[in-house]
């Protein structure tokens, strides 16, 4: 049995539909023996979808405001998940930042983690439930709720991973794994099959799109291992590990 958290990008729950099908693969992982935790992005364009009708209204809105509203995004998409996972038949609890134990520092809008203290998704998971958490998020020592900043629901999985002492942090994209250059531009691009950590962080640094600089950076300082692939396809994706090859203690990867 392997600890599996596994992280959905906008792309990947843009419309109920997506939404379901996403369902059927977590409770696929968790049928096969594993414990299952999730990590949820808005659902498509709903965060810049909230950006807009916030400007609309004041072209320059306060920060906490603007938290407290971009949260809203990764709430929904998370519940729908639930929902969704119990209409294949399994149990699924869903989580805030808040609720999942993200504690940041006090600034909004690029907030940092400062500690992660997962107790009610461990309880959730040793009940035998999927966990289900909204990236992005935290709250900070006021109680006020923050955000991550763009790339921020990566992070927080590679932080849910950590804290949970996860065996790997599949990160689930609209791509097969990394490629040599962005393949829906450069048709001849190939697809990496693994690479290590300062690899992925020097082509993140130079404006590749597929991790965000701190979830490497965080995953580089725990050595958790990244699987990065895409939701619409069942090809192995891209492993990034301390010398960029797998080691055989990883869960397996069908």
């Amino acid at each position: 049995m392997a600890l599996i958290v596994q992280k959905y990008g906008g792309s990947s729950v843009a419309d109920t539909e997506s939404i379901k099908r996403v369902a059927k693969r977590v409770v696929e992982t968790e049928k096969k023996g594993n414990k299952v935790a999730v990590v949820v992005s808005a659902m498509g364009d709903t965060t810049d979808d909230l950006i807009d009708q916030a400007l609309s209204i004041d072209s320059n809105p306060p920060e906490r405001e603007m938290d407290m509203l971009m949260t809203a995004g990764e709430r929904i998409s998370m519940s729908l998940l639930a929902m969704a996972i119990h209409a294949e038949g399994s149990r699924a609890h869903s989580f805030t930042g808040q609720q999942a134990g993200f504690f940041t520092d006090a600034r909004y809008g690029a907030a940092h983690i400062k500690a992660v203290r997962p107790d009610r998704v461990k309880n959730a998971l040793s009940l035998g439930d999927i966990a289900i958490v909204a990236g992005f998020q935290g709250i900070n020592a006021k109680g006020d709720a923050t955000t991550l900043g763009r790339g921020g629901s990566d992070t927080s999985a590679v932080a849910l991973a950590v804290a949970l002492g996860a065996d790997i942090c599949e990160i689930y994209t609209d791509v097969d794994g990394i490629f040599t250059a962005d393949p829906r531009i450069v048709p001849s691009a190939r697809r990496i099959p693994s690479i290590d950590y300062e690899s992925i962080l020097e082509m993140a640094s130079c404006g590749s799109k597929v991790l965000a600089l701190r979830c490497v950076e965080y995953a580089q300082r725990f050595n958790m291992p990244l699987h990065v692939r895409s939701s619409f396809s069942r090809r192995p994706g891209t492993l990034v590990v301390p010398d960029g090859i797998a080691p055989r203690t990883l869960p397996n990867l069908d």
